[in-house]
């Protein structure tokens, strides 16, 4: 079965197409992007320009074609938190469905760490024990922690580094005082988390993924992606402290130079590293392990479970539908904690 996710996330527009079946490993066949920063798109109203969602509507007509052409069977389409939180968002997904055929779904925020959570837990086994996941986005930050594949804590805090670089630096590279502020702004907003992580009892692993992970990873040593996805790659509190001491006086220019930053994140590169440093300093972790699975694995595996075996390809058809059911899994959220209760 050939399968496409499109994820539509605060940053790019990213189509991932992996052949794949139920209870066997998904291989990428295919992954493109197209970048549209649309969480900078937002007005002081809170909605998507006109210009944003054109361009949403072009960047998801592009991957449509693509996924039809690859032969892909279905497609799971998401949006996260920029279009999540755009006061106009039911208007931009009538927009996209109208013009390209796409229904995009809009996963919580919960339910992005939970999705996270399944990669995670699938990539490692059950030998990693009880996991504690970190994640990273342009406007949020996921943590999630258990033993099962559903997690006992699912949480999402709008700490994503896109967000933090927009309302909280004025500056390139940001002043020595809105790095102390942001640090200790950072500490507050994470409190509350850390208690409730706490209360769990420490993790037998702690993992992290998504880009900002990755790169701040390989800007202190760890192997490059040419090594492949089993190269074990960790990010230590020690060498983020070093780094944030490095980067923090660089201009996003220059930060676009280094090895495995991309041009359209080195501008948030600082404020994706103090989130990663107060999140690590919060609930005490010293050294977290790079998982190469996230959230867009996490759909798909979602799916798998969902098939009745049939591996046939079939005609593109009913995108989106599947992501209505894949962050819900066999728990219950509450909406007063946005934790899992089992």
């Amino acid at each position: 079965m050939r399968l496409g996710v499109l994820d539509v996330g605060s940053n790019t527009v990213h189509l991932l197409v992996v052949d794949a079946h139920r209870g066997a490993h998904p291989t990428p066949m295919h992954s493109e992007k197209t970048v549209l920063r649309l969480a900078e798109q937002i007005t002081d109203d809170g909605e998507l320009t006109t210009d944003g969602a054109d361009e949403l509507v072009r960047a998801v007509e592009s991957a449509r074609a693509a996924a039809v052409r690859l032969g892909c069977g279905d497609v799971m389409a998401f949006a996260t938190s920029a279009v999540r939180e755009a006061s106009n968002s039911a208007k931009v997904l009538r927009k996209v469905a109208e013009k390209t055929g796409v229904e995009l779904q809009v996963l919580t925020g919960v339910d992005e760490a939970r999705l996270t959570f399944l990669a995670v837990r699938r990539w490692y086994g059950w030998s990693a024990g009880k996991l504690l996941v970190l994640d990273i986005g342009g406007g949020s930050l996921e943590v999630a922690m258990g033993i099962d594949e559903e997690p006992e804590l699912a949480e999402s805090l709008p700490l994503g580094a896109g967000r933090i670089t927009r309302t909280r630096f004025r500056h390139d590279p940001p002043t020595r005082s809105e790095l102390v502020a942001t640090s200790a702004w950072l500490e507050d907003q994470l409190a509350v988390l850390a208690k409730k992580v706490a209360r769990l009892g420490p993790p037998d692993r702690i993992v992290a993924t998504s880009k900002t992970f990755r790169s701040l990873a390989r800007l202190t040593g760890a192997a490059p992606s040419a090594a492949g996805p089993r190269v074990r790659r960790v990010l230590t509190d020690t060498a983020l402290r070093q780094l944030i001491a490095f980067i923090s006086r660089m201009p996003s220019a220059d930060l676009a130079q280094l090895e495995g930053v991309s041009a359209s994140r080195a501008h948030q590169l600082v404020a994706g590293a103090l989130v990663a440093q107060a999140t690590m300093r919060g609930l005490s972790l010293t050294e977290l392990e790079i998982c190469p699975w996230a959230l867009r694995e996490g759909v798909i595996l979602r799916r798998l479970d969902h098939s009745n075996g049939d591996d046939q390809t079939a005609k593109v058809t009913g995108w989106g539908r599947e992501v209505r059911e894949a962050g819900r899994g066999a728990g219950r959220e509450s909406r007063a904690t946005g934790t899992v209760e089992r």
